[in-house]
């Protein structure tokens, strides 16, 4: 079989590249309205605050991948942990899911700021259309193969950190370069310490794009050092970016205005800042931050589940589809994004994805304090943090979608349950398939 994973084919600025681009398309313009709603005129903070939280889980990932890159990921670090078992299968499927879930997030959000160009009454059909559009397109950039993704992936996070930055500091500048607009002087008694946790949880799920970097293990030039590094840069360059522009935000429109638009909020800012030339420069500024993120997703979620189907951890079928594994995956997670896209809005995709994503990361962070710890030289004390900060998060967020939309909670739990389930009767068979060709050799 030709090899799917070309080695040394993603240089270090490559691979930020990937991971900045999978985090600030998803982060900034889906997230930040939705964060706010929860958190109040606190949400600039929020993004600061989540920033450390996944600093200590990155920690986990950091470890494990610098001895082992793979282009599996947290499938391989989830094998280390646990071997070829249920709860490697199941949680793998889980960030799986979580990323497609971020592929159709990313899709809708282009959707939203794209029409913010044209005054069109009822957007409810062009929104989940231009987000199937991008889909489609972004599955045949990642056809063209690895050169042509970085090429494009580079000149695409380039163009937007610098365009995302000049809108925070114009921002800061039309306010004065003050921040006592964005600061509050006192905590607001309508949000909850539960609706402030459930807002980091939104925030986390803003910076798991760094997880897309030890997908792509195999392909990274001198992977032993540079996915970790790859992964710290990224972070850095996305606190600085998300908190810079919570700010501007904050400073130049009130929360109740960015709540009303959560879903083109950086869009709505620009509009008393700078009027029309500004909200079609941050229209374009969130077009390339919504493909690029797009395009980075697709290429390392396809690389993962091929793996896994190496690993013959989860089946798969051809369908009669000429090529390889890795193009046959292209094909099933755009499918799936896609349906997202048309079915669900922004809130509940993204509550999804945080819910998938944060069990999926207490799972990892056990396995590398119970099993993994000694082998990867891991500091426990900082892996149980991790673990600790994440459940009592996830209980937040979920105690806040019990009361406010519980289909997000039954969905989660549905969805768990049938990969679990599926795994378990997939493994089960494939075992015992196993155990009769081994049989029938020693006849």
């Amino acid at each position: 079989m030709k090899e799917d994973y070309k080695k040394n084919s993603l240089s270090l600025s490559g691979t930020v590249s990937l991971g900045t681009g999978v985090m600030i398309g998803a982060a900034i313009f889906a997230l930040l309205g939705q964060v706010a709603e929860l958190s109040g005129a606190l949400f600039p903070l929020i993004f600061l605050v989540g920033a450390i939280i996944v600093a200590f889980s990155a920690y986990s990932y950091i470890k494990v991948a610098n001895t082992y890159p793979s282009a599996g990921g947290i499938a391989m670090i989830l094998q280390k942990a646990y071997g070829k078992s249920t709860i490697t299968a199941g949680s793998a499927l889980l960030m799986a899911f979580a990323m497609i879930i971020n592929q159709s997030l990313v899709a809708r959000t282009f959707g939203s700021y794209t029409m913010q160009l044209f005054e069109v009454g009822n957007s409810s059909f062009w929104i989940p259309t231009l987000g199937v559009l991008l889909l489609i397109a972004t599955f045949l950039i990642n056809i063209a193969g690895n050169k042509a993704i970085q090429s494009s992936a580079l000149v695409m996070a380039i163009l937007k950190v610098g365009g995302i930055t000049i809108f925070a500091v114009g921002g800061l500048w039309a306010a004065g370069f003050t921040f006592k607009e964005a600061i509050p002087t006192e905590i607001s008694e309508e949000y909850s310490i539960a609706s402030y946790l459930g807002a980091l949880a939104l925030a986390i799920l803003a910076y798991a794009g760094f997880t897309t970097i030890t997908n792509s293990g195999a392909e990274v030039k001198n992977p032993h050092k540079n996915v970790g590094r790859a992964i710290i840069i990224s972070l850095l360059i996305c606190a600085v970016v998300y908190v810079f522009v919570a700010i501007a935000v904050a400073a130049n429109l009130s929360v109740p205005k960015i709540i009303e638009a959560k879903d083109y909020s950086l869009a709505e800012a620009a509009r008393p800042l700078f009027g029309n030339y500004g909200l079609w420069f941050t229209v374009c500024i969130a077009i390339l931050a919504t493909v690029s993120s797009v395009i980075a997703n697709v290429f390392a979620i396809s690389r993962m589940t091929a793996m896994l189907t190496k690993m013959k951890l989860i089946p798969h079928s051809h369908f009669g589809m000429p090529g390889r594994i890795q193009k046959h995956m292209l094909v099933y997670t755009v499918t799936i994004a896609i349906i997202l896209t048309i079915f669900f809005d922004l809130t509940r995709i993204a509550s999804l994805g945080a819910v998938l994503y944060i069990v999926m990361d207490m799972v990892v962070h056990w396995g590398v304090f119970k099993y993994l710890k000694k082998e990867v030289n891991a500091n426990p004390v900082i892996v149980i943090t991790a673990l600790v900060i994440d459940g009592i998060v996830l209980a937040a967020f979920l105690w806040i979608k019990v009361s406010s939309d519980i289909l997000v909670v039954w969905l989660s739990v549905a969805l768990m349950f049938v990969i679990c389930a599926g795994e378990k009767w997939f493994l089960k068979r494939r075992n015992k398939i196993s155990d009769q060709n081994e049989n029938k050799n020693d006849e």
